[in-house]
């Protein structure tokens, strides 16, 4: 399994077409950017990248040098839980009937590394990601084990090869473990302080099989995550109409410009290393079903 890493922290919410609250509501004349000739059925710019720390963290797969290549449908490392990324799209993804945005990544049917998925409209039209963040709604949403404003903060370690401390808001503590497979530094080397905190929401672990410590799997969940089933299973697809605001309403967008993944799960797979997300691509599935 490949780790993640997060991004800089903004804030988190989400969505549904049939049940919804206002917010720039759906047929209101809230404007869009149009597609056009030249626009790319995918993400084309990275906005902000903060990984949590994990075993692929400062090599090609994610450093803060090289995380661009998103946008080149390369795979990026979120690291443990909480690691985040913040991509924009170069026009509105409109919200239709059915799924309209495709996450690829690495997972598997039995190896799913699930990661939440937030999304945001431009609605003060200055192309940048500063307006109300919106969790978009997956099957584990609400489900023993999920949780909303989770916090935790990784503490950087005395040697490039010591396990990295975390400590959660409710003062759980833990370890993502430095293991013989990789051995460059797993805190962002980047982040010049001794500590530093993600926050989002968290999805239980329910599915993860640790019994046969040769053999650990992570069942997917039904639908609505990144780098949960297999591309070859369907993929990821995700509908913009389960986007959900911060007091748990689902609210109707008109579309969405800007996109924010998060690793979902907290916890450490043993010989396999932290579980974390990794994205290889996000694209605007309406402009990919027109190809």
């Amino acid at each position: 399994m490949v780790i993640a890493c997060s991004l800089t922290v903004l804030g988190m919410v989400a969505c549904s077409k049939d049940d919804s609250s206002t917010d720039p509501g759906k047929g209101s004349e809230q404007p869009v950017r149009p597609i056009t000739a030249g626009s790319s059925a995918y993400v084309d710019t990275v906005f902000s990248f903060m990984p949590a720390p994990g075993q692929f963290i400062n090599t090609d797969y994610a450093d803060i040098n090289t995380v661009r290549k998103v946008t080149e449908n390369k795979t990026i490392s979120l690291g443990a839980w909480g690691g985040q990324i913040i991509l924009g799209f170069d026009h509105t993804v409109l919200n239709k009937d059915g799924d309209d945005i495709q996450v690829e990544g690495f997972g598997g049917e039995n190896a799913a590394e699930p990661g939440i998925v937030w999304v945001m409209y431009d609605a003060n039209g200055n192309g940048k990601p500063d307006d109300d963040w919106y969790e978009l709604k997956g099957s584990a949403y609400g489900a023993p084990g999920y949780e909303r404003n989770y916090k935790v903060t990784y503490y950087k370690p005395l040697s490039n090869t010591s396990d990295i401390m975390w400590v959660d808001n409710k003062k759980d503590t833990g370890y993502v473990k430095f293991n013989i497979y990789h051995d460059q530094p797993y805190y962002p080397v980047w982040i010049t302080a001794d500590s530093y905190t993600l926050e989002g929401s968290l999805l239980p672990d329910s599915g993860i099989d640790m019994s046969n410590p040769t053999y650990i799997t992570s069942t997917p969940f039904e639908y609505g995550y990144a780098d949960n089933h297999a591309s070859t299973h369907g993929g990821n697809p995700l509908d913009i109409s389960h986007a959900m605001d911060a007091d748990g309403n689902q609210v109707q967008l008109i579309g969405i410009d800007f996109i924010k993944i998060q690793t979902g799960i907290m916890k450490d797979m043993g010989w396999i290393g932290e579980l974390s997300t990794e994205v290889t691509s996000v694209g605007d599935l309406h402009m990919l079903n027109d190809k």
